[in-house]
């Protein structure tokens, strides 16, 4: 549908453009919002607009105008003050790329650091706030009010929307990197529907590509840079007939190699920097999985240091694939039981297939059924299906 895609590909924008003009986030988001909710009327039977885009920044631009002039006629002159200054012009300052300005604006230090990155997912990336919380592997209730929460500070604290100076810039790097790296996760395995996002990957990539711009010195840009690239390199191998299909399985020279060298080449330049971080480290991973064959001693050495610079439970649990390669499933699996990670399908999908190698098929079917209950993409959950119905003695 015309207007979903445009949705996908362009709130983002949208929201990013209203935040500058008017400043406030709940008048951005609502009007693109009712903007999209007037598409979904309209499109069907007028037909779809030569530029979409353009529709539905203009289209909201004017819905938040009229919101301001009804709150200008109720509360005098504050409400009219807010309205007058639509036209007044916008500080382009060191970051001139309007969604990685919304990104490093919503980062804002006064925030906690989880919350930055949801709410500039939620506003960015239009994701639900069902697909934030798995991202963050917590409850949607949880999420929801963290949101509620973010909100709240910045309107009581009168935290304003500007653009940061060139010098804030380093010091809300994390989280903006955080926030790319979790629109491009989504966009790679979509937490519900289709396996894909291929829109969210695009823009993800294109946002770390302006920031490594941005920030040439900073190795971590250019570690995830590098990660996002060797991972979309294999999109097209990824499936096989509508089914999905495992790394160790994929068709190489279905793989992107042009991608795969500039991947590569950016891993080798973060070595002579000698500088690592959690985005290089991983990227590093990447780079020798894009290698044939494997070789899973040096990938069980870049997550042991990993492991060192940004250790998490996610982290150890991936470890452990590389650990099942090298030590055999039965280490592996120990380490695995250990998480507490109950939560994430990859968790139990993992262990799965760890206690189908071990030969516990009854535990290995029980656990496949987790997994299965705990993921909302229709192509890992077929996946999954299959696993289990393929367990033998």
């Amino acid at each position: 549908m015309e207007v979903e895609r445009a949705f996908r590909e362009e709130h983002g924008r949208a929201v990013a453009v209203l935040v500058r003009v008017f400043g406030d986030v709940d008048i951005a988001e609502e009007a693109v919002q009712d903007a999209f909710v007037e598409a979904v009327r309209r499109w069907p039977v007028d037909g779809a607009p030569p530029s979409p885009a353009g529709w539905i920044i203009t289209t909201a631009r004017n819905r938040a105008i009229d919101r301001l002039r009804r709150e200008a006629a109720r509360e005098g002159k504050q409400a009219q003050a807010s309205l007058l200054g639509v036209a007044d012009p916008v500080e382009e300052g060191a970051v001139k790329d309007e969604r990685l300005r919304l990104i490093f604006t919503c980062c804002h230090p006064a925030l906690a650091p989880a919350a930055r990155v949801a709410l500039t997912l939620r506003l960015l990336g239009g994701l639900s706030t069902v697909e934030i919380a798995r991202a963050f592997l917590v409850p949607e209730a949880t999420m929801a009010q963290r949101l509620v929460r973010a909100k709240g500070k910045i309107r009581d604290a009168r935290i304003p929307y500007r653009v940061p100076r060139e010098a804030d810039l380093p010091g809300r790097l994390r989280a903006v990197l955080a926030v790319i790296y979790l629109v491009f996760n989504e966009g790679y395995v979509a937490s519900s529907g289709e396996l894909a996002r291929g829109e969210l990957c695009a823009e993800a990539i294109r946002l770390g590509r302006v920031l490594a711009e941005l920030m040439p010195d900073e190795p971590e840009v250019w570690g995830l840079l590098a990660l996002m690239l060797l991972v979309e390199s294999r999109r097209e191998a990824r499936t096989r007939g509508g089914d999905m299909v495992l790394l160790p399985d994929q068709d190489r020279d279905l793989w992107d190699r042009a991608l795969v060298e500039e991947g590569q080449g950016i891993v080798r330049r973060c070595l002579r920097w000698n500088r690592p971080g959690p985005y290089q480290i991983q990227a590093a991973i990447h780079a020798v999985h894009s290698d044939a064959p494997t070789d899973w001693r040096q990938v069980l050495r870049l997550y042991d240091q990993l492991m060192v610079v940004a250790p998490s439970p996610v982290v150890e649990l991936n470890r452990a694939v590389a650990v099942a390669e090298v030590e055999g499933p039965d280490a592996a699996l120990a380490v695995v039981d250990a998480l507490d990670l109950d939560r994430f399908y990859l968790f139990h999908a993992i262990r799965a297939d760890l206690l189908r190698r071990v030969g516990r098929i009854e535990d290995a079917a029980d656990a496949y059924g987790e997994a299965i209950g705990r993921t909302g993409n229709d192509a890992e959950r077929a996946f999954l299906t299959r696993r289990r119905a393929g367990l033998r003695p």
